[in-house]
């Protein structure tokens, strides 16, 4: 089979660990292959690229697992080119897997163009997406925590006036707070019960 990209490199990548391959032409036009492991802290990272570029590699192919992959494809975008793979795209052949055999299979598939890489925004665009479910997060807590305020108080009989209630700022909910803390009327039984202990209190 033809190979499409002469110095490439696959990623196996997991929590603690990433098993990387790479493939560079070798003697008598067969392809020459290397396997190391690392680890997956920033120095270990650091050793990946760094070992990466010491082959000259071109692009680098790695499968999508989970959210282990974010930190390996921030360390070498701005080194390398890279393809974020499907993992239902990595039919691997039959057989005992291994952190090895799942490397140098996504290495052959990039080596001959075989898989497709998924799109991964910019890294301006990850950014600013990243900003904004922070903000929508943090709106949808505050809206939280307004409702749960609300319910204790209506629980404990505090009505708030509609202006209070739609007020989400500080200012506005410490007003809310100050208007509605009027001591509530008391029931028509304890004031009968109060006016009979305050009455035998009297007597004695």
């Amino acid at each position: 089979m033809k190979r499409i990209v002469e110095r490439c490199a696959g990623l196996d990548v997991h929590k603690a660990s990433i098993t990387a391959c790479v493939r560079t032409p070798g003697e008598g036009g067969e392809p020459h292959q290397e396997v190391r492991k690392f680890s997956a802290t920033t120095r270990g990272l650091l050793q990946l690229r760094d070992w990466l570029a010491s082959f000259a590699v071109t692009l680098v192919g790695m499968e999508a697992t989970g959210v282990y992959w974010k930190p390996v494809y921030y360390m070498l975008e701005d080194d390398f080119e890279l393809w974020l793979l499907n993992a239902r795209h990595l039919k691997n052949v039959p057989g005992r897997k291994t952190d090895v055999k799942d490397a140098e299979w996504i290495c052959q598939l990039v080596e001959h163009g075989l898989v497709r890489p998924s799109f991964v925004p910019p890294k301006e665009i990850r950014e600013l997406r990243n900003l904004t479910r922070y903000r929508k997060a943090q709106i949808e807590e505050r809206t939280r925590e307004v409702q749960r305020l609300e319910k204790v108080l209506q629980d404990a009989g505090i009505k708030l006036s509609s202006v209070a209630t739609r007020a989400l700022g500080v200012s506005g909910r410490a007003f809310a707070q100050m208007r509605s803390l009027e001591a509530p009327p008391i029931p028509r039984y304890w004031r009968s019960w109060l006016g009979a202990a305050f009455a035998r209190r009297s007597l004695l």
